[in-house]
């Protein structure tokens, strides 16, 4: 009898297990049969696993009653729980109209873990997802950056040609986006709307041509994916990139290192001629400069030939290619070195493809999926003689252990096989000896053929391997028995006549060998070399004629042949077997040796007798010589292919695979990649153009300037020509300081470009420098004046100074004092306040010094502008101690001033000490070990120090926005060498900025999410905000802002930019209540683009605070 009671207690037991139809089903059971039971129940399906896939099963009620809760820690669970199951590879798309509602849900997690959802399900459910289209639209305003970035990933994922407009507006509203992030996404999006309508091409370009300048390394990568995906065929779009992303490359995220190596790949053979075009075979490089005499001789008389014979020189950026990418060489991600590797493999001369081999064996302790695509890859290489010695000391590296699986073996053996020479053959034949017992038949017969492919290619082996091989005849093991037959057979078709016992050996195991190729080698070898052994022969043709039935077709075919051959040679012997044998195949099933034994008859039994015309040349038709088969590599082909591809790896044309282009005949022009950005024209000043006219370095004035003037002039033009001439290229007069400084004023200073504008008496050992390491390293790092610029367009404004107060008027002769006004303006950076700044030279004071209680100017609105650092340490700091350094003391300190070579370089101020009673000379930087990307510019060497003395100098490092420790040597006397690590606070690589309160509000707020790192500390005693305010500044080169008054007075705000990329950084301190005595809590929050700097930043304040 039904007990109506039992209800409540099954449906939470249906519920829990999630089968839900299985309480709907006793429920509408009870239904059926009444409240009393007096009628039939009809009970649901069975609680078996088959019940669980019936079509009226309800699942995920549950899930759904969570979603469409009131309370978010209900939905947040649900979504949880949702995500899971889709990470499980679990079906959830019948939960789309109940999580899709929730897109507009205020809790921030909620709507992360929607939109996750409806970038797995938009795809599928179209109609569903077209509803919230305006939702998605309004997220695409959204405060918060991954609110932003995944409301326009769900809304590319829609694959509805209808909202292709609506796509096209939110990438372009995307791509100048504040955040990186946001960035990145819309570059994502390109191809999704390209592959929908390909008809936005044209549009797309503009979009992709935007996001490839960007100097943020987190969207680059996203950006070249795109640029591949849609116009890979526009390469004009890479030219003013090229040197970027070279700089950039060691700083981007392993993924986009693929992309971008890849598409800098085929941009090179376009670009570039063949580093290895003049070479011969295994010639070095350097082998045309000497060639002259030859050169000569050979092209009397002919220029054309004298042309194609004149030395290669490496462009410029061919080389810079190459030196960008070395250092990837060391990345933890194998992807990343195959692809610097094949860039070598394709790219670069002959005698620097070797930098690639230490980090290819590397790789081959990683997984056997990397495994097998790196041996596919030396295999290959090792087939090209220009390449094959460089793996050569590693021979070793590439046995085959016990736990390798079957194909990386037989990858393992084909490189042994390409590598052995007569040096090392022996090493590899005696491991090739071990693998034969090996209980793998594959691996075991391809040993064989390697051991075959040894004895064709070494002369001096061919009759050792060969007795090797006839031993193997008398293994247990038919396989190895029929694989040596086999290989014997091919052999011995190079030097038939001297192996007669060989051949005899083999026709003797006819009657145990059972393989079908095996059987055929022999029989081919007995009818090839028949006159050699006319004994044995006709005995054999008896054997297989009697067996001819129960063979393979290819066994057939050979005993035919044999039987055509010594009905030739032997026809009192054989003929009437060789009839047999024929009137056999004549009705065997397989038409193929029906028709070639038709053929053959009429061959060797013709109509018109022996003496007819077919019957004298069946003797030349049978019986000619054949050639000697060549035993190659199965990899020898597959250079056609780009090394590392997917058509490499399978020796197959893939989907979507791009031809490597051919090297030019000529390079085409390199001055396309170039990126000149133009200067900012001055407000036109009637009164001051005829003295405009003359130039800071016209010959005139160098004429008449005096010897003083000279030094300062030189000081300033060695400044320029390293990359810092913005300012003194800008301006070329020599007017009063006065008017000087009001045009400056009215003109924000120019933003220098890549090819920076030279003064025309800069030497051109200068220039030549310059061109391949300064216009590189701008353009890809961004350093200097342009990198202060922010990513939403305000680039002249962010790097627009504070307008320096009036000068003193120069003096009549004009040249120093110009000079030291040219050295001030250096990247529009104010000198610090009450400090000294000294050239690379140790030459004097060249800044003027102002009050030390002097504020800061007050920043204009929606302006971010570079002031003097607010507090400039004075503690020295030891570098090196005398016992180290032999009686030679190095202290140092950073004086928070821009260097003069560079204002991305961190300015350390060095004082040199002679702890002993002898002289020191040549005191000077020996050799740098930096890591990738660091740039080190050396002190002034020191020639004398005397006893006692103590001489100070100026280091410049660029960190490059990292902590990394920057390595070099001193040296002292010219001999002794102290090696040196230096490495900055990250506090002390930025430089201090300022900005109205409002600007600072809206940048902190676009800095949300992963971009802030806050935290808290609780000092021994409550700390008054002066206090504060000095142990943040000491710790870090920030400014200090205005604070907020009102109820917010206890909150101090400090403002700054990384030296390197001009990251801005915002700096929140939020102070206890003035009564809340000791043991209250204060709040550090730090808000920057780099989320590493902005948690280190945070960590070295924490670090300040509790002091």
């Amino acid at each position: 009898m039904w007990d109506p009671k039992m209800l409540p207690r099954i449906a939470p037991m249906a519920t829990s297990v999630g089968a839900a139809g299985f309480g709907a089903d006793v429920r509408s059971g009870m239904a059926a049969g009444g409240g009393g039971g007096g009628g039939d129940i009809e009970y649901g399906n069975e609680a078996t696993p088959a019940g669980f896939f019936s079509a009226d099963f309800k699942r995920h009620d549950d899930l759904k009653q969570m979603l469409d809760s009131s309370k978010d820690n209900l939905k947040l669970e649900a979504m949880k729980r949702i995500i899971g199951m889709v990470a499980k590879g679990r079906d959830a798309s019948d939960l789309f109209p109940a999580v899709v509602k929730n897109v507009v849900s205020k809790n921030i997690e909620v709507k992360k873990l929607v939109y996750t959802y409806l970038v797995r399900y938009a795809e599928e459910k179209q109609d569903l997802a077209l509803l919230s289209i305006s939702t998605f639209q309004r997220a695409l305003k959204d405060p918060n950056q991954l609110i932003r970035a995944n409301a326009l990933r769900v809304l590319s994922s829609i694959r509805v040609p209808v909202i292709v407009p609506i796509m096209m507006l939110a990438i372009n509203d995307s791509v100048v986006d504040m955040s990186p992030y946001v960035r990145k996404t819309a570059a994502h999006a390109i191809p999704k709307l390209y592959s929908l309508d390909p008809d936005q091409k044209e549009e797309l370009v503009t979009v992709i041509e935007k996001l490839l300048a960007d100097r943020t390394t987190l969207v680059v990568g996203s950006a070249v994916m795109a640029f591949e995906e849609v116009c890979p065929e526009r390469i004009d779009l890479v030219h003013k990139n090229f040197r970027k992303l070279c700089n950039v490359l060691v700083d981007i995220e392993e993924w986009g290192q693929v992309i971008i190596i890849n598409m800098l790949t085929h941009y090179a053979r376009t670009q570039f001629i063949d580093p290895n075009l003049q070479d011969g075979p295994g010639d070095q490089p350097e082998r045309p400069f000497y060639d002259d005499s030859e050169s000569e001789s050979e092209s009397e008389g002919s220029d054309a030939e004298g042309q194609k014979r004149k030395p290669y020189v490496m462009d410029q950026d061919h080389a810079l290619l190459l030196r960008s990418t070395k250092p990837l060489l060391q990345s933890r991600n194998a992807a990343v070195v195959m692809g610097v590797a094949q860039l070598y493999h394709h790219l670069a001369p002959r005698s620097e493809v070797s930098l690639v081999t230490k980090a290819m064996i590397r790789l081959l302790r990683s997984h056997r999926e990397v495994q097998s695509v790196v041996l596919t890859c030396i295999a290959s290489m090792t087939t090209q003689r220009k390449v094959r010695g460089m793996f050569d000391p590693y021979l070793k590296s590439f046995f085959v252990r016990s736990c390798d699986s079957s194909h990386i073996k037989i990858l393992k053996l084909e490189i042994l096989t390409n590598l052995a020479t007569e040096s090392s053959i022996s090493i590899v034949l005696r491991e090739f000896q071990t693998y034969i017992a090996s209980h793998d038949k594959t691996f075991v017969a391809a040993t064989i053929q390697a051991i075959g492919r040894c004895a064709s290619n070494i002369a001096d082996v061919t009759d050792t391997c060969l007795q090797g091989l006839v031993a193997l005849l008398s293994n247990r093991d038919e396989s190895v028995v029929a694989e040596s037959v086999v290989v014997i057979k091919k052999l011995l078709q190079t030097q038939p006549g001297e192996h007669k016992e060989i051949i005899r050996h083999m026709a003797r195991l006819v009657d145990h060998i059972k393989i079908p190729m095996a059987r055929a080698s022999i029989l081919w070898l007995i009818g090839e070399y028949c006159d050699r052994i006319p004994r044995i022969a006709p005995d054999v043709l008896r054997k297989m004629a009697k067996t001819f039935i129960n063979e393979e077709d290819i066994v057939k075919l050979q005993i035919v042949n044999l039987a055509s051959k010594l009905c030739l040679t032997n026809p009192e012997q054989t003929e009437l077997l060789a009839q047999y044998v024929y009137s056999l195949a004549r009705y065997d099933p397989s038409y193929d040796l029906r028709d070639r034994v038709r053929l053959m008859r009429h061959l060797v039994f013709p109509a018109d007798g022996p003496n007819s015309r077919l019957g004298k040349y069946a003797r030349r038709i049978f019986m000619a010589t054949k050639p000697a088969p060549r035993l190659e590599s199965s990899f020898k082909d597959r250079d056609q292919f780009q090394l590392g591809s997917l058509s490499h790896y399978i020796n197959a044309r893939a989907t979507g695979y791009r031809e490597l282009a051919s090297f030019p005949a000529e390079a085409p022009d390199p001055t396309v990649r170039n990126s000149v950005v133009p200067l900012p024209e001055r407000p036109p000043e009637p009164a001051l153009q005829p003295t405009r006219q003359r130039g800071f370095y016209s010959d005139s004035s160098s004429e008449d300037e005096s010897e003083d003037s000279d030094s300062d002039s030189s000081s300033s033009g060695s400044g320029e020509s390293s990359g810092e001439s913005s300012s003194g290229e800008s301006s070329s007069s020599e007017d009063a300081a006065p008017a000087r400084n009001k045009a400056r004023a009215r003109a924000p200073p120019p933003t220098r470009g890549v090819s920076a504008l030279r003064p025309p008496q800069a030497s051109s050992s200068d220039s030549d420098e310059e061109d391949s390491d300064e216009e590189g390293s701008t353009s890809g790092s961004g350093s200097g004046s342009d990198s202060g610029s922010e990513s939403d367009g305000s680039a002249s404004s962010a790097a627009a100074p504070a307008a320096p107060p009036p000068a003193a008027p120069a003096p009549a002769g004009g040249g120093g004092g110009n000079s030291v006004d040219l050295l001030l303006e250096l990247d529009s950076v104010p000198a610090p306040l009450g400090t000294e700044l000294l050239t690379p030279s140790l030459g004097g004071l060249l800044s003027p010094v102002a009050a030390s209680g002097a504020a800061p100017a007050t920043a204009k609105a929606d302006t971010i502008e570079l002031v003097s650092a607010q507090f400039v340490p004075s503690e020295y700091r030891e570098l090196v101690n005398p016992i180290t350094g032999s009686g030679l003391q190095v202290r140092y300190r950073y004086t928070r001033a821009p260097h003069l070579y560079s204002a991305a370089m961190t300015s350390v101020e060095l004082s040199f000490t002679n702890t002993t009673q002898q002289e020191m000379t040549d005191i000077h930087v020996g050799q740098k070990t930096l890591t990738a990307g660091l740039t080190l510019h050396e002190f002034a060497p020191v020639s004398l120090l005397a006893p006692g003395g103590t001489v100070g100098s100026t280091l410049g490092v660029d960190f490059r926005d990292s902590t990394h420790a920057a390595r070099f040597d001193i040296v002292t006397g010219g001999s002794r060498t102290v090696p040196v690590s230096l490495a900055a606070p990250m506090g002390e690589i930025l430089r201090p900025v300022t900005m109205s309160d409002d600007l600072f509000q809206r940048r902190r707020a676009q800095l949300r999410g992963m971009n802030e790192a806050g935290g808290s500390v609780t000092p021994a005693c409550c700390p008054t905000p002066s206090d504060v305010r000095k142990l943040v500044l000491a710790a870090v080169n920030v400014a200090a802002l205005s604070s907020d008054t009102g109820d917010n007075e206890r909150q101090l705000r400090f403002a700054g930019q990384t030296m390197s990329s001009g990251t801005l950084v915002l700096i929140t301190v939020g102070l206890p209540a003035a009564d809340a005595g000791d043991g209250a809590a204060v709040t550090v929050t730090v808000n920057c683009e780099k989320m590493v700097v902005g948690n280190m930043l945070l960590k070295e304040l924490k670090t300040q605070l509790l002091r």
